[in-house]
């Protein structure tokens, strides 16, 4: 008997170790290819410090400040003139994205190809509207013979076979794809960080975020490392990192430009739509960039996409707008900065003869504790999870995974043991269960009758455009994880698919920073009692506001951007 338990002992110990063994095996050998992506990073920004050195000292009088100062309009006309080369404007995008890369961590890859691109851009008789244009492209889109990370050790070392659509027609109108862009962990987060890359942080302040999940573009932008950047918003991963940072960003209506090639955070997710947009300095550069998106091109290689070129008459019409505006969506709380935003925008529009009328947005927090999370995690999450199958979670991701982890049952008890804290984060769990397919298409048609009412209200007021609040300022590094409710200004015009695009405007003051301590917010739970820290200490960083058009008015919200810029630098002008 005693031999008998001896021998069971002897193989449960022996069984517990070998399990030990091969999680160690496992987690050593994801370390390996963390390194090595890591050393192979290292290598791409020591070969642009390479390539960028040789070009300064073989053209040592090269005017490289000058350069940087252009805005992408007067820019693109120096290169189509010739007055400047493809050349000096290339290599001094290197230098300068390399450097700004080792202060805020923005840039994962360097695309060598486009040293290639660059011959081949000036072989060409045509030049395209980006002719030698240099332009970072965000992670999860794909460039050939590189790597589509998104965050993710499992999809290192499989790089795409071909570029993705939007690529190809960068290339097709002469711009230099150069460089790849650093973001979250599965793309689900508006911080900025994983376990390959590390964090990125904030070019003006490194506690803070560069948002996401387009925030190594951002972050690269702000800082004057690239010009122009592409990348794609399912939530507010254009318009968040852009507003956190302190440029313009748009995300085109959901099917205007092509998706093919562009790795989603969520495979076969269809209940909202993912947009695709450029991130620049000022509107001019976005407007620029969709001009030369939105071609044949595009549409031969996509022919998904509908065929409908740029609306020059609608985008340079000077008529006024009737605008609708609202300065809290009456479920996140906005900052005191944000609030002020969108007030002092209304006035300069205002005083520059547009009509302003108050909008409310309807049922926001049934949209945000139903609808949303219904919509995302239709399958209980197994999608969002199959992406940390043998992976390590980044820090910035453990609260998100946990929850998703959760067995129904426990997420419904621990539901209702919250609801007397947070009635918000109560629903939201709740509803973060499987649905089945009748319950899918129920959850559908509920968004369609949602976006109907919505639109009827829009055309009740007879709206030509939207203001209302961008997400800001710029967050504490860690806290947008914490904060999934906070994207309800931005996911909204996701799941009605309406263009939307972030303008700064203002910066926060000492004033705004003080008001922000006695906010207690619509719920004052929680969620409310977390926004007010994530904030903190922000003086000085950038707030954007947000404008918005009814779907495939991509042309007018961009006009709507434009005025909103022109007067927000006729005020800082006069003062």
């Amino acid at each position: 008997m005693n031999v008998n338990v001896s021998l069971v002992s002897t193989l449960l110990c022996c069984s517990a170790a070998a399990i030990l063994l091969l999680k160690w095996r496992r987690r050593r050998k994801v370390q390996r290819k963390i390194e090595e992506a890591k050393r192979r990073r290292e290598r791409a920004l020591e070969q642009m410090e390479k390539v960028a050195g040789k070009f300064r000292e073989q053209n040592p009088s090269h005017q490289l400040e000058h350069i940087l100062s252009l805005a992408l309009p007067e820019l693109c006309g120096k290169l189509q003139d010739d007055l400047l080369s493809p050349e000096s404007v290339f290599y001094t995008y290197v230098d300068r994205a390399v450097k700004v890369t080792r202060d805020v961590n923005c840039v994962t890859d360097y695309l060598e190809e486009s040293e290639s691109q660059l011959l081949h851009v000036k072989s060409q008789g045509k030049k395209g509207l980006l002719y030698g244009v240099p332009i970072s492209i965000k992670d999860s889109i794909d460039c050939k013979g590189y790597d589509s990370t998104l965050g993710l050790v499992k999809r290192l070392n499989q790089p795409a076979a071909a570029d993705a659509v939007v690529v190809q027609v960068l290339k097709h109108q002469g711009a230099i794809p150069f460089v790849k862009t650093n973001v979250p962990q599965s793309l689900l987060n508006y911080d900025c960080s994983n376990l390959i890359f590390g964090q990125t942080v904030h070019p003006l302040d490194h506690s803070k975020t560069s948002g996401g999940s387009s925030g190594g573009e951002c972050a690269l932008i702000t800082s004057g490392g690239s010009i122009l950047g592409l990348g794609t918003d399912v939530g507010g991963s254009i318009r968040i990192p852009a507003a956190f940072c302190g440029i313009c960003g748009f995300k085109a209506t959901g099917n205007r430009i092509s998706k093919k090639g562009i790795i989603p955070s969520i495979r076969g997710q269809k209940s909202v739509a993912a947009g695709v947009g450029p991130m620049a300095r000022d509107v001019d550069s976005l407007v620029l960039c969709l001009r030369a998106l939105l071609c044949s091109e595009m549409s031969r290689l996509d022919p998904t996409v509908p065929p409908l070129p740029f609306n020059e008459q609608v985008y340079s019409s000077c008529q006024p707008l009737r605008i609708g505006y609202y300065a809290t969506d009456s479920y996140t709380m906005p900052s005191s900065s944000m609030r002020r935003a969108v007030l002092e925008t209304k006035q300069l529009l205002e005083e520059a003869g547009h009509t302003l009328v108050p909008f409310k947005p309807c049922r926001v927090d049934h949209f945000m504790c139903n609808i949303c999370p219904k919509g995302l995690c239709s399958d209980g999450c197994a999608t969002f999870l199959e992406s940390f199958k043998g992976e390590s979670v980044d820090p910035n991701m453990k609260q998100s995974v946990f929850l998703a982890k959760l067995p129904n049952w426990i997420r419904s008890l621990l539901s209702w043991i919250i609801k007397p804290m947070s009635l918000r984060m109560s629903t939201f769990m709740r509803n973060l269960k499987e649905s089945s397919v009748k319950e899918l298409w129920e959850l559908h048609t509920e968004i369609e009758e949602y976006s109907q009412e919505f639109i009827a209200e829009w055309k009740r007021l007879d709206l030509d455009v939207m203001l209302c609040p961008a997400l800001g300022p710029a967050f504490k590094i860690g806290f947008p994880g914490r904060l999934s409710a906070a994207i309800s200004y931005t996911i909204l015009y996701n799941f009605l698919d309406f263009p939307a695009g972030v303008v700064p405007v203002t910066s926060v003051t000492k004033e705004d920073e003080e008001d922000q301590k006695s906010l207690r917010g619509h719920y004052n739970d929680m969620w409310d009692k977390v926004f007010v820290k994530a904030v903190e200490g922000a003086v000085g960083l950038p707030v954007a506001v947000q404008c918005v058009a009814l779907p495939w008015k991509d042309e007018l919200c961009l006009r709507f951007m434009k005025e909103v810029e022109k007067l927000t630098r006729k005020k800082e002008n006069k003062h």
